[in-house]
Protein backbone atom coordinates (compact mmCIF):
# COMPACT_ATOMS: atom_id res chain seq x y z
CA UNK A 1 0.00 0.00 0.00
CA UNK A 2 2.96 2.42 1.05
CA UNK A 3 4.13 2.38 -2.77
CA UNK A 4 1.31 2.92 -3.72
CA UNK A 5 1.09 6.09 -1.82
CA UNK A 6 4.98 7.08 -3.03
CA UNK A 7 3.93 6.77 -6.84
CA UNK A 8 0.87 9.34 -5.94
CA UNK A 9 3.13 11.74 -4.76
CA UNK A 10 6.28 11.10 -7.37
CA UNK A 11 2.93 12.06 -10.04
CA UNK A 12 1.93 14.71 -8.11
CA UNK A 13 5.88 16.07 -8.04
CA UNK A 14 5.57 15.49 -11.63
CA UNK A 15 3.23 17.71 -12.51
CA UNK A 16 3.63 20.51 -10.57
CA UNK A 17 7.35 20.99 -12.71
CA UNK A 18 4.75 20.82 -15.64
CA UNK A 19 2.10 23.99 -13.75
CA UNK A 20 5.87 25.88 -13.32
CA UNK A 21 6.73 25.59 -17.27
CA UNK A 22 3.29 26.05 -18.31
CA UNK A 23 3.01 28.80 -16.04
CA UNK A 24 6.28 31.05 -17.15
CA UNK A 25 5.28 30.42 -20.91
CA UNK A 26 1.48 32.23 -19.69
CA UNK A 27 3.73 34.75 -17.96
CA UNK A 28 5.90 35.65 -21.26
CA UNK A 29 2.47 35.46 -23.71
CA UNK A 30 3.76 39.19 -24.98
CA UNK A 31 7.42 39.14 -24.63
CA UNK A 32 9.05 39.37 -27.91
CA UNK A 33 10.80 36.88 -29.36
CA UNK A 34 9.80 34.33 -26.52
CA UNK A 35 9.80 30.74 -27.07
CA UNK A 36 7.69 28.50 -25.11
CA UNK A 37 9.14 25.32 -23.26
CA UNK A 38 7.21 22.27 -22.87
CA UNK A 39 7.91 18.87 -21.03
CA UNK A 40 7.93 15.33 -22.29
CA UNK A 41 6.70 12.94 -19.81
CA UNK A 42 7.32 9.48 -19.25
CA UNK A 43 7.24 6.66 -16.57
CA UNK A 44 10.56 5.35 -14.74
CA UNK A 45 10.43 1.88 -15.42
CA UNK A 46 10.08 2.28 -19.25
CA UNK A 47 13.55 5.01 -19.21
CA UNK A 48 15.25 2.28 -17.16
CA UNK A 49 14.43 -0.58 -19.63
CA UNK A 50 15.78 1.84 -22.47
CA UNK A 51 18.84 2.43 -20.77
CA UNK A 52 19.33 -0.60 -18.73
CA UNK A 53 21.92 -2.55 -21.34
CA UNK A 54 24.18 0.23 -20.75
CA UNK A 55 24.10 0.03 -16.86
CA UNK A 56 28.08 -0.48 -15.37
CA UNK A 57 27.58 -4.19 -14.27
CA UNK A 58 30.64 -5.50 -12.42
CA UNK A 59 30.67 -8.91 -15.10
CA UNK A 60 29.78 -6.72 -17.78
CA UNK A 61 28.02 -9.41 -19.83
CA UNK A 62 25.36 -8.58 -21.53
CA UNK A 63 22.88 -11.53 -19.97
CA UNK A 64 23.73 -9.18 -17.27
CA UNK A 65 22.45 -6.23 -18.37
CA UNK A 66 18.69 -7.54 -19.17
CA UNK A 67 18.46 -7.57 -15.19
CA UNK A 68 15.02 -5.45 -14.70
CA UNK A 69 13.63 -5.47 -10.90
CA UNK A 70 9.82 -5.69 -11.67
CA UNK A 71 9.15 -3.95 -8.17
CA UNK A 72 10.72 -0.89 -10.40
CA UNK A 73 7.06 1.56 -10.21
CA UNK A 74 5.60 3.21 -13.57
CA UNK A 75 5.67 6.61 -11.62
CA UNK A 76 5.67 9.50 -14.47
CA UNK A 77 8.98 11.77 -14.47
CA UNK A 78 9.96 14.71 -16.46
CA UNK A 79 11.60 12.68 -19.22
CA UNK A 80 12.77 15.96 -21.42
CA UNK A 81 12.33 19.73 -20.91
CA UNK A 82 12.62 21.55 -24.37
CA UNK A 83 12.29 24.85 -26.10
CA UNK A 84 10.10 25.24 -28.88
CA UNK A 85 11.74 27.51 -31.66
CA UNK A 86 8.48 27.80 -34.34
CA UNK A 87 8.46 31.55 -35.80
CA UNK A 88 6.03 33.10 -33.62
CA UNK A 89 3.51 35.80 -36.08
CA UNK A 90 5.37 38.96 -37.37
CA UNK A 91 3.56 42.34 -36.44
CA UNK A 92 4.28 45.35 -38.40
CA UNK A 93 5.01 48.40 -36.00
CA UNK A 94 7.00 50.57 -38.62
CA UNK A 95 9.19 51.35 -36.08
CA UNK A 96 12.63 51.58 -37.65
CA UNK A 97 14.64 50.21 -34.52
CA UNK A 98 12.35 47.23 -34.29
CA UNK A 99 13.94 44.52 -36.39
CA UNK A 100 12.82 40.76 -36.42
CA UNK A 101 14.63 37.69 -38.16
CA UNK A 102 13.41 35.55 -40.62
CA UNK A 103 14.67 32.08 -39.59
CA UNK A 104 14.01 30.07 -36.34
CA UNK A 105 17.77 29.60 -36.28
CA UNK A 106 19.22 33.17 -36.18
CA UNK A 107 19.88 35.50 -33.28
CA UNK A 108 21.24 39.13 -32.21
CA UNK A 109 24.33 38.97 -30.47
CA UNK A 110 24.19 41.07 -27.19
CA UNK A 111 27.15 42.34 -25.00
CA UNK A 112 25.64 41.91 -21.37
CA UNK A 113 27.69 42.13 -17.82
CA UNK A 114 28.32 37.78 -18.22
CA UNK A 115 29.42 37.86 -21.65
CA UNK A 116 27.94 37.89 -25.04
CA UNK A 117 24.66 36.24 -25.11
CA UNK A 118 21.90 35.87 -28.05
CA UNK A 119 18.22 36.89 -28.31
CA UNK A 120 15.28 36.80 -30.33
CA UNK A 121 13.89 39.91 -29.64
CA UNK A 122 14.83 42.66 -32.14
CA UNK A 123 12.44 45.50 -30.14
CA UNK A 124 15.70 47.86 -30.06
CA UNK A 125 16.40 51.32 -28.21
CA UNK A 126 18.70 54.25 -28.63
CA UNK A 127 20.43 55.42 -24.94
CA UNK A 128 21.55 58.48 -23.70
CA UNK A 129 25.09 57.52 -25.59
CA UNK A 130 24.03 56.57 -29.02
CA UNK A 131 24.01 53.04 -28.24
CA UNK A 132 21.39 50.74 -29.94
CA UNK A 133 20.23 48.51 -27.29
CA UNK A 134 17.71 46.58 -25.99
CA UNK A 135 14.81 46.85 -23.75
CA UNK A 136 17.30 45.78 -20.54
CA UNK A 137 19.83 48.64 -21.69
CA UNK A 138 22.60 45.82 -23.31
CA UNK A 139 24.42 47.07 -26.06
CA UNK A 140 23.70 44.92 -29.40
CA UNK A 141 26.58 43.79 -31.53
CA UNK A 142 27.99 44.55 -34.64
CA UNK A 143 29.69 41.76 -37.29
CA UNK A 144 33.31 42.96 -35.34
CA UNK A 145 31.78 42.31 -31.94
CA UNK A 146 31.67 46.13 -31.22
CA UNK A 147 28.85 47.76 -29.73
CA UNK A 148 26.46 49.54 -32.64
CA UNK A 149 26.15 53.14 -32.23
CA UNK A 150 23.55 55.18 -33.86
CA UNK A 151 22.82 58.80 -34.90
CA UNK A 152 19.56 59.59 -33.23
CA UNK A 153 18.83 62.93 -35.48
CA UNK A 154 19.41 61.24 -38.67
CA UNK A 155 16.92 58.12 -40.26
CA UNK A 156 17.97 55.26 -39.85
CA UNK A 157 17.27 52.08 -42.81
CA UNK A 158 18.13 48.08 -42.22
CA UNK A 159 18.19 46.06 -45.22
CA UNK A 160 17.48 42.31 -45.38
CA UNK A 161 21.33 41.48 -44.87
CA UNK A 162 21.32 43.51 -41.50
CA UNK A 163 23.52 45.70 -43.16
CA UNK A 164 22.20 49.00 -41.09
CA UNK A 165 22.80 52.48 -43.02
CA UNK A 166 22.48 56.47 -42.02
CA UNK A 167 22.72 59.27 -44.48
CA UNK A 168 23.03 56.50 -47.29
CA UNK A 169 26.10 55.65 -45.93
CA UNK A 170 26.48 52.13 -44.07
CA UNK A 171 27.50 52.68 -40.43
CA UNK A 172 27.26 48.68 -39.24
CA UNK A 173 26.44 45.87 -39.79
CA UNK A 174 24.39 43.34 -37.28
CA UNK A 175 26.02 40.51 -35.93
CA UNK A 176 23.42 37.56 -36.75
CA UNK A 177 24.57 34.30 -35.28
CA UNK A 178 23.16 31.50 -36.88
CA UNK A 179 22.71 28.12 -34.68
CA UNK A 180 22.14 25.07 -36.60
CA UNK A 181 21.88 22.82 -33.76
CA UNK A 182 19.23 24.34 -31.72
CA UNK A 183 19.34 21.88 -28.65
CA UNK A 184 22.93 23.53 -27.78
CA UNK A 185 21.23 26.80 -26.97
CA UNK A 186 20.40 27.40 -23.33
CA UNK A 187 17.86 29.99 -21.82
CA UNK A 188 19.92 32.11 -19.27
CA UNK A 189 16.99 35.03 -18.45
CA UNK A 190 15.73 37.75 -19.65
CA UNK A 191 14.90 36.03 -22.81
CA UNK A 192 18.78 35.56 -23.76
CA UNK A 193 20.27 32.50 -24.51
CA UNK A 194 23.98 31.14 -23.96
CA UNK A 195 25.45 29.46 -26.26
CA UNK A 196 29.03 27.82 -27.45
CA UNK A 197 30.90 29.99 -30.51
CA UNK A 198 32.12 26.30 -31.90
CA UNK A 199 28.01 25.28 -32.53
CA UNK A 200 27.72 29.17 -34.19
CA UNK A 201 28.14 30.91 -37.42
CA UNK A 202 27.90 34.39 -38.16
CA UNK A 203 25.49 34.85 -41.60
CA UNK A 204 23.31 37.92 -41.77
CA UNK A 205 22.30 37.05 -45.31
CA UNK A 206 18.76 37.61 -46.02
CA UNK A 207 17.72 37.16 -42.28
CA UNK A 208 16.38 40.68 -41.29
CA UNK A 209 12.86 42.64 -41.62
CA UNK A 210 12.99 46.12 -40.36
CA UNK A 211 10.04 47.46 -38.66
CA UNK A 212 8.41 44.15 -37.81
CA UNK A 213 8.77 42.73 -34.28
CA UNK A 214 8.31 38.91 -33.86
CA UNK A 215 5.77 37.95 -31.42
CA UNK A 216 6.05 35.52 -28.49
CA UNK A 217 5.19 31.91 -29.95
CA UNK A 218 3.22 30.81 -27.09
CA UNK A 219 -0.47 29.60 -27.73
CA UNK A 220 -2.31 31.19 -24.84
CA UNK A 221 -5.50 28.88 -25.19
CA UNK A 222 -3.76 25.48 -25.33
CA UNK A 223 -1.24 26.90 -22.10
CA UNK A 224 -4.64 27.59 -20.29
CA UNK A 225 -6.30 23.94 -21.34
CA UNK A 226 -2.60 22.69 -20.42
CA UNK A 227 -2.95 24.67 -17.14
CA UNK A 228 -6.35 23.28 -16.42
CA UNK A 229 -5.68 19.69 -17.08
CA UNK A 230 -2.67 19.34 -15.01
CA UNK A 231 -4.54 21.39 -11.98
CA UNK A 232 -7.10 18.42 -12.25
CA UNK A 233 -4.39 15.65 -12.10
CA UNK A 234 -2.56 17.51 -9.26
CA UNK A 235 -6.25 17.25 -7.33
CA UNK A 236 -6.44 13.99 -8.31
CA UNK A 237 -3.46 12.88 -7.03
CA UNK A 238 -3.96 14.57 -3.62
CA UNK A 239 -7.26 12.92 -3.64
CA UNK A 240 -5.44 9.61 -3.81
CA UNK A 241 -2.74 10.57 -1.40
CA UNK A 242 -5.48 11.54 1.26
CA UNK A 243 -7.64 8.21 0.90
CA UNK A 244 -4.35 6.32 1.11
CA UNK A 245 -3.48 8.34 4.44
CA UNK A 246 -7.12 7.49 5.71
CA UNK A 247 -6.98 3.73 4.68
CA UNK A 248 -3.09 3.67 6.25
CA UNK A 249 -4.18 5.43 9.43
CA UNK A 250 -6.68 2.95 9.99
CA UNK A 251 -5.25 0.16 9.44
CA UNK A 252 -2.66 1.15 11.79
CA UNK A 253 -4.78 1.89 14.47
CA UNK A 254 -6.81 -1.40 14.00
CA UNK A 255 -3.17 -3.34 14.35
CA UNK A 256 -2.37 -1.25 17.41
CA UNK A 257 -6.16 -2.41 19.10
CA UNK A 258 -5.25 -6.08 18.19
CA UNK A 259 -2.44 -6.10 19.85
CA UNK A 260 -3.14 -4.39 23.00
CA UNK A 261 -6.08 -6.61 23.38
Amino acid sequence: MINGYYDATGAMVTQFNRLNVISNNLANVNTVGYKQDDIIIGDFERVFSEKRDNLPLENNTKEGAQFLNRALNKVPIVVEEYTDFSIGNMQKTSNPLDVALSEKNRFFAIKTPSGIKLTRAGNFEIDSKGYLVNKDGYQVLDSQNNPIQIDPTSTITIDKNGNIYQKNEQIATFKIVRIDNLKTLKKVGDNLYDYSPQNATIDPKNSTLQGFIEKSNVNPIIQMTNLIQTNRLVEQYQKVMTTFMDDLNKDAIEKLASVRA
